[in-house]
């Protein structure tokens, strides 16, 4: 009995520890992947995806890594690559320094006090934070979130050209190999009218075999919202994304009184404050988390609580993460009790390519949570020299 009890080494003294997980130093890297297709929202349309990579070495010599993702410039949000890897450099990185790796709510709190919002690019630091963290303890990040209880989840595919032929192509190429039966169709880069009718060509080709949800990105006015949305339960789409613009509460409350189709916002929350607010007002059925509005794992799940309080329903959003920042919000979406609507992180799949050397894995509509210490990935050194911004 005792030989059971005897640890097999000694255990690491706490001194070393701490003196161990300090922050020693963050670099940050510039990469542009080209896309698979256009992927076409209602105010910008891309053919590449950019990221700021960061790398974060601790003094134990074991480094983490996380990502920062943009879409078409500072045009979803006020933050571009370059903007973030100029704040990271000059006033994220040097506030790290030093810093217990361990310390998450400490960091953030320097991190903070060195640059006001940044969301993405503190997101970026604070999943490398996790990584090496998890790295140098053996433990997965889920675990160092409170763990995790689910290790796959629902995942959908966007469907964003604008061309309902192609758009057919692609879902049905997605359903014969299983790989995904829900789909989320962009809208508002044309009419309405134009939207509905394709949205009517998907809606009948894939009747009984895929469900369909919307995304208007703050396209439409209240008054085109109140006109579409018998139109979108009509043809049995489940929800309805962001139709107006981030700052109008009142009116998303008042097409959702009388809409049939669920709301989902997105743009209307990057804070805990925006979702308390959100809530109040009553001005949505779901909520999609993402880890560039919140400004890292911790913030989201701050963001999920509110709106688990609330009884608002919690969505996995994405902005075209590689497998780096996709895996990040997985191993916060698995410890989430609750995520009725599933995720959207399909973001490696439209990449020409990963920068890991093992990406995600995706089966029968799921996406699955990588095993191993820290975000369970191994970056691709090759593959970020091929697409890093000279």
């Amino acid at each position: 009995m005792s030989d059971i009890l005897t640890p097999t080494r000694p255990a690491l003294p706490v001194a070393d520890l701490q003196r161990d997980l300090c922050v020693h130093s963050v670099t940050s890297h510039i990469v542009d992947v080209p896309t698979v297709r256009r992927h076409k929202l209602s105010s910008l349309s891309v053919a590449a995806q950019s990221y700021v990579i960061v790398r974060v070495r601790l003094d134990n010599g074991v480094e983490g890594i996380g990502e920062a993702a943009t879409l078409g410039g500072p045009r979803w949000s006020e933050e571009c690559v370059e903007g973030i890897k100029a704040t990271i450099d000059a006033h994220l990185a040097p506030a790290l320094t030093g810093v217990r790796a361990d310390a998450f709510e400490l960091a953030g709190a320097r991190l903070d006090a060195a640059a006001k919002r940044n969301n993405a690019a503190k997101a970026a630091l604070e999943t490398a934070l996790f990584d090496a963290v998890g790295r140098s303890l053996g433990l997965p990040v889920a675990a160092l979130l409170g763990g995790a209880v689910r290790e796959c989840i629902p995942v959908l595919w966007t469907l964003a050209s604008g061309d309902a032929g192609q758009e057919l192509e692609e879902a049905e190429a997605k359903l014969a190999a299983r790989l995904h039966d829900t789909f989320k169709v962009k809208i508002g880069a044309q009419s309405a009218a134009a939207d509905l009718a394709r949205l009517g060509r998907l809606a009948a080709a894939l009747a009984g075999r895929a469900r369909l949800i919307v995304d208007a990105n703050q396209a439409w006015d209240e008054t085109t919202a109140n006109r579409c949305t018998p139109a979108l339960a009509a043809l049995g789409i489940e929800l309805l994304e962001q139709p107006l613009p981030a700052w109008n509460l009142a009116g998303l409350a008042r097409v959702r009184a009388r809409s049939a189709v669920p709301l989902l916002a997105d743009e209307s929350v990057f804070t805990p404050q925006d979702m308390l607010a959100l809530a109040q007002a009553g001005a949505a059925d779901a909520v999609s988390l993402k880890l560039v509005k919140h400004g890292g794992l911790l913030g989201l799940r701050r963001v999920a609580a509110v709106a688990e309080a609330a009884g608002v329903g919690l969505y996995g959003g994405c902005l075209l993460e590689s497998s780096i920042g996709a895996a990040a919000h997985l191993h916060a979406f698995a410890g989430l009790r609750e995520l009725a609507w599933g995720c959207e992180h399909f973001g490696p799949q439209i990449l020409t390519g990963d920068l890991v050397t093992e990406p995600l894995h995706y089966a029968d509509g799921h996406v699955h949570l990588p095993s191993g210490p820290g975000l369970g990935l191994v970056l691709d050194e090759e593959q970020l020299r091929r697409y890093a911004r000279r």
